[in-house]
């Protein structure tokens, strides 16, 4: 990809599973703001078929892989393909897409990453990772789906997580190293479809898993970046 001087090129990941109900219009959303990446991680409902007529590059898994895997697809593509910064957000209409040009400008005025602090939790288990997150390491909502990262930081990290939980593993990461780190409030809205964590007893406890992985297994990265 040929990048100009004037305008860093910016890509737009999306993992999404039968998001059908909302990624035409998330993908046309965001276009204005970077090339739209969408992750079609296995679904049945035509979301991928949808992501490329609204204009996004798919990436497609043949069968599902979880969100994870998805995020890492979309990342590594957007550093495969020669963007200068990749943003990310979800496929479910949570996240609104205007909020994406605050990323963008952090980006630009030299933030390493840059987390969405969202006005609501939707999980108990979500507010106690925040507050334990924001007492160690100064992250607010590290699992807030919006991010924004530069893209020189991604291309020298070997694997982009050694546990499931890639974004927050990458955020407590970069936390630990150093990196310039920007946070900013987002408001979401409700979301289209059936939440592909669920809910209840089972969606809490992964988020509180991630969070004891976080706390035991997240390592500094082992280089240095100027």
């Amino acid at each position: 990809m040929n990048n100009t001087a004037s305008r860093p090129a910016i890509a737009v990941v999306i993992p999404a599973l039968n998001e059908s109900e909302s990624i035409a219009a998330v993908v046309a959303a965001v276009r204005c703001y970077g090339q739209p990446i969408v992750v079609d991680d296995g679904s049945t409902d035509g979301t991928g078929s949808l992501a490329s007529v609204a204009g996004a590059v798919v990436v497609s898994h043949v069968v599902n892989r979880g969100y994870d895997r998805a995020l890492e697809s979309g990342l590594k593509r957007a550093v495969d393909d020669g963007y200068d910064f990749v943003v990310t957000l979800d496929a479910d209409g949570q996240h609104k897409p205007e909020l994406l040009v605050v990323l963008v400008e952090q980006l630009f005025a030299g933030a390493d990453m840059v987390i969405g602090v969202r006005d609501r939790h939707q999980r108990f288990s979500e507010s106690i990772f925040s507050i334990t997150a924001k007492l160690l390491w100064g992250i607010a909502d590290p699992l807030c789906g919006m991010k924004g990262y530069r893209i020189a930081r991604l291309r020298k990290i070997p694997e982009f997580y050694t546990y499931a939980s890639i974004g927050t593993e990458l955020a407590l990461r970069a936390a630990r190293s150093g990196w310039r780190i920007a946070q900013v409030p987002i408001s979401t809205s409700s979301r289209k479809g059936v939440s592909r964590f669920g809910g209840g007893i089972r969606a809490n406890w992964m988020i509180l898993k991630a969070l004891g992985l976080g706390l035991f297994l997240t390592r500094p990265l082992l280089y240095t970046y100027q």
